[in-house]
């Protein structure tokens, strides 16, 4: 800025002199200030002392001052919008969450931050549903079944164990299953850690065989069977090969029976230990060792059923794309007798969920061979294909 002209008017040169006295009256109260400020000063206070000591030319000395003044006020924005502008680096969304999330897209369970296994288990704080809510287990599925034989008449080793009439039964027949769980308790033995949660489950699964094609007897249920369990489950976060991630390990005690009396009564119960990992969000692999709990020859319906159906399975789970899932599981007796069994399933997403995002009603194909698809047929061998729809991750 430049001295006033003397073409400028009159008021605006008497509001500049004025100016320029009082910056003046303050001058020696700066100059103090500036002797006792530490040695290293800024540029700003370098300008202020050089106007300062123009104290002979008042009009040189407020040209000086409002130089300074400008300055200062183009030097402000620019340090207030470099904070504004400051960007705090990404979350990395592609790891398995083991982290807290500030702000949550959805219900923790149904969070897509974090993994498959984390939001199934609720194995972190920001993958947590809380206790007592209804969850969705296995599949429910109603489905239409096509099977290589059907049992007309069931057989056991065990002593009044073998039905003495056959059934006309039909090997084409409906499938119902209905699967659901609750956590039940939390925070255990990771009470305190900032992410991680164990927990502790119920669940209920339901399967059952309706002979809904068979009029002529009345289409009968030709099967069911109630699959109580309790389990526990603890959530881990080592570091595997080639990017796998250990993600979680358990225990569980599950009862099995088919409610059915002599010689149709089938049952048996196990203690099993669990455990899964994962390579990100496309592939996991789960996996149950069990034990039966034993019991006596009187009470024992099915003897060496552990041979026919297995002592453990393993399961392998693909994640094609967002729509597409493929999973296989073998069971095996870990034996001589080489028995056990197979099934292999893909689901694939119907329409869209709530708000746009993915269905939880899949079209679900499967097919099954070995022994032990239901509890009536744990020592009987057979092929079973079926098509239905799928209610998952509810």
């Amino acid at each position: 800025m430049t001295a006033a002209s003397p073409a400028a008017p009159r008021s605006a040169r008497r509001l500049h002199r004025t100016a320029a006295l009082v910056l003046a009256a303050f001058a020696p109260a700066g100059a103090a200030l500036a002797q006792t400020a530490p040695a290293a000063t800024s540029p700003a206070d370098s300008a202020l002392r050089r106007c300062t000591a123009l104290s002979s030319d008042n009009q040189a000395r407020l040209a000086c001052f409002d130089q300074w003044a400008a300055q200062q006020a183009w030097q402000a924005p620019a340090a207030s919008a470099e904070a504004a502008t400051a960007v705090q680096p990404p979350v990395d969304t592609t790891l398995p969450a083991t982290r807290v999330i500030d702000v949550a897209r959805t219900e923790g369970c149904r969070d897509p931050q974090y993994s498959d296994l984390s939001r199934f288990w609720e194995l972190e704080s920001g993958s947590d549903c809380g206790t007592f809510s209804f969850r969705g287990y296995r599949p429910i599925t109603v489905s239409v079944v096509a099977s290589s034989n059907v049992n007309r008449q069931p057989t056991s080793d065990a002593e009044n164990g073998s039905a003495t009439e056959s059934t006309p039964y039909r090997r084409t027949e409906n499938r119902i299953q209905l699967s659901v769980r609750t956590k039940v308790a939390q925070g255990l033995l990771t009470q305190g850690h900032p992410t991680l949660k164990d927990s502790v489950w119920f669940g209920y699964t339901q399967q059952s065989y309706w002979q809904l094609f068979t009029p002529e007897i009345s289409r009968p249920f030709r099967a069911t069977d109630h699959e109580p369990e309790v389990m526990y489950v603890y959530p881990t976060t080592a570091e595997l090969p080639f990017g796998w991630k250990w993600r979680y390990s358990g225990i569980g005690l599950v009862h099995q029976s088919n409610g059915q009396s002599k010689p149709l009564s089938r049952s048996w119960n196990r203690v099993y230990l669990m455990t899964g990992m994962e390579l990100g969000n496309s592939w996991s692999v789960n996996a149950r060792l069990w034990r039966r709990i034993p019991e006596s020859a009187g009470s024992d319906d099915n003897p060496n059923i552990s041979d026919y159906v297995g002592r453990g399975e393993l399961s392998a789970l693909w994640n094609y794309d967002k729509n597409n899932t493929v999973s296989a599981t073998l069971r095996s007796s870990l034996s001589s007798s080489g028995r056990g069994s197979m099934r292999v399933e893909w689901m694939q997403a119907i329409g869209t969920g709530l708000f746009g995002g993915k269905s939880n009603l899949r079209l679900h194909t499967a097919l099954f061979n070995g022994y032990g698809d239901s509890m009536i047929d744990y020592n009987r061998k057979r092929t079973v294909f079926s098509v239905g729809l799928s209610l998952v991750d509810f």
